[in-house]
């Protein structure tokens, strides 16, 4: 069997943060598909009636439950937002290294204000009412 080359993978490049949103990118898909699994147990739990629905959210309301509810918010967020950055690439937009990296920290920016944000509302407000 002939000698084929190799594709380009994690050694061959130096590591850039623009390579880590990628990666993050990709497991924050993974992590929404799997908070699918927590949105249809919601759902099903609200059309089984008042006692299904009050059990789920008796376990939707423990610390842990919290915590990981709030990773998926954030996980939307940052899919959202950094999903937007590769429209604009798709359209041609911000391609070059310098404006690649300047998007990534708008992303990184954008996320940090916007999911902390919102974090506070569902869960910090939210609570106080």
């Amino acid at each position: 069997m002939a000698a084929r080359p190799l594709s380009p993978h994690l050694t061959v490049y130096r590591f850039a943060y623009t390579m880590a949103l990628s990666i993050l990118h990709r497991i924050t898909g993974v992590a929404l598909a799997a908070g699918l699994v927590l949105l249809v147990c919601w759902l099903q739990a609200l059309a089984s009636g008042p006692a299904a629905y009050a059990q789920f959210t008796a376990v939707a309301g423990h610390g842990l439950a919290q915590v990981v509810l709030a990773a998926w918010l954030v996980a939307f967020v940052y899919h959202f937002a950094n999903g937007i950055r590769h429209l604009c690439w798709d359209a041609g937009y911000g391609l070059n290294k310098v404006q690649a990296r300047r998007s990534a920290l708008w992303v990184v920016l954008f996320v940090v204000v916007v999911a902390l944000a919102l974090i506070y509302g569902f869960f910090v407000a939210a609570g106080q009412s």
